[in-house]
């Protein structure tokens, strides 16, 4: 008996709002070139919290959106109420609209759902109520404080935005939480569950409260905030924590024979995915990064691919000291010697991390970075770390095109997610 063949599922739409601002292309202009997003915060005094500088996205409104074709006429629609969005609903719904007509999609697309990933949610408006409540009372806590800020409501505001009628889902599972979105999503459009799906991840976590908590952990940047553009360097000898950043990167996904029976334009594969649990600690990594080689070898291997058919990796690559160090030491592990000849990168390094949106940033970039044929670099790379015996196209970004990549994504909670894109054919 023959083996059954699965339909490869395509990225056709990309839409980002990202700490550089609203738009896809925008976001790759500036990553291509090495440009850092990270500031120094004036959203809030940060003085006291031990930490002073993020990459947050600047304000937004839904004015930003593209507009959208549908049975409704132009625009965005179904009965979005944008007075109650939490940021991560407002960015999410403002990249979702731009990746579904960059797929030249409409409104109420039949058979369309919705599945994306979030760490926070709206954690700016849980933060906010928690303040009035516990300092004005309980005159001032508006009666939208719950649904506003939970996870789930993210994708609820896209499916109502777009009028999507099929599954809503939102998976939260730390920094994997779209990384896992996307892995999921790509099952359903294989296994005929779904046809077309939004997918990605939002988070906006630059508040108070997540600075502070980040700060007692001792987990991001505080020597640099006299030079904030230097904060975030992953792989670098020199790097003392994460940038926390925020961002939307979301894709639509569907079955390449039905994108190209359409003539939609095909930015990448998605064609394997695998997630893996160290079980070891809530916060930190296993230093020995066997489930981390695990992940890598089951996405890969569900590619239909061997390692030395990848040609780049889009590194988790946060800018904490232990974690680089793992996973550049699980990628030599894994890779072996095609390890020496392996180019790969941080987006975190000009973008900060934003935390469950972060495996999407990444997707977002690499897809991109296959269509184009250009490796983008992983910045402040100024001393390398012996540590991490990588190629980080350390700087400046690489003219060459590679058939497959791969991109970890690792979290608290010892979760490891790796998705592999594969390029296609102009």
């Amino acid at each position: 008996m023959a083996p059954v063949t699965l339909p490869r599922v395509a990225i056709t739409g990309i839409g980002v709002v990202s700490p550089f601002g609203v738009g896809r292309d925008h976001f790759w202009q500036h990553v291509r070139r090495g440009c850092s997003a990270t500031r120094t915060i004036t959203e809030f005094d940060p003085s006291a919290l031990g930490c002073e500088v993020a990459a947050p996205v600047p304000r937004v409104t839904i004015d930003d959106a593209v507009r959208v074709e549908g049975r409704a006429g132009d625009g965005v629609g179904g009965r979005p109420d944008p007075r109650r969005y939490s940021k991560a609903s407002l960015i999410a719904v403002i990249a979702a609209v731009e990746a579904w007509s960059d797929a030249g999609l409409r409104l109420n697309e039949p058979g369309a759902g919705v599945l994306v990933g979030s760490g926070a949610g709206g954690i700016d408006v849980a933060e906010k109520q928690y303040a009035e409540f516990f300092t004005d009372g309980l005159k001032r806590i508006t009666p939208y404080a719950i649904p506003v800020s939970i996870v789930g409501m993210i994708s609820s505001e896209i499916s109502i935005a777009l009028e999507l009628h099929g599954i809503s889902h939102v998976i939260s599972t730390g920094c994997t939480s779209s990384t896992d979105a996307i892995g999921y999503a790509a099952s359903l459009i294989r296994s005929g569950e779904a046809d077309v799906l939004l997918t990605g991840g939002a988070d906006a976590c630059v508040t108070p409260g997540m600075i502070f908590g980040f700060s007692k952990m001792r987990a991001v940047s505080t020597r640099f905030s006299d030079r904030p553009a230097e904060a975030s360097r992953p792989f670098e000898k020199g790097r003392d924590g994460f940038v926390l950043g925020e961002g939307a990167w979301m894709l639509v996904l569907e079955r390449e024979d039905r994108a190209r029976a359409r003539g939609a334009r095909l930015y990448a594969t998605v064609d394997g995915y695998g997630s893996t649990c160290d079980a070891y600690h809530r916060v930190q990594m296993d230093p020995g990064g066997e489930q981390i080689v695990r992940a890598m070898s089951l996405a890969v291997d569900r590619a239909g691919l061997a390692k030395e058919d990848i040609g780049y990796v889009n590194y988790h690559g946060t800018s904490t000291v232990l974690n680089d160090a793992v996973e550049a030491r699980c990628v030599r592990q894994f890779f072996g010697r095609h390890a020496d000849r392996l180019p790969g990168s941080s987006t975190k390094s000009m973008i900060g991390h934003p935390q469950g949106a972060s495996g999407a940033a990444g997707v977002v970039t690499t897809a991109l970075a296959l269509r184009d044929g250009f490796l983008p670099p992983t910045i402040n790379h100024a001393h390398p770390d012996p540590e991490c015996d990588v190629d980080v196209i350390p700087n400046r970004g690489r003219e060459l095109r590679v058939g497959a990549a791969l991109c970890n994504c690792l979290g608290f909670g010892s979760k490891n997610s790796a998705i592999v894109l594969g390029a296609v054919a102009s």
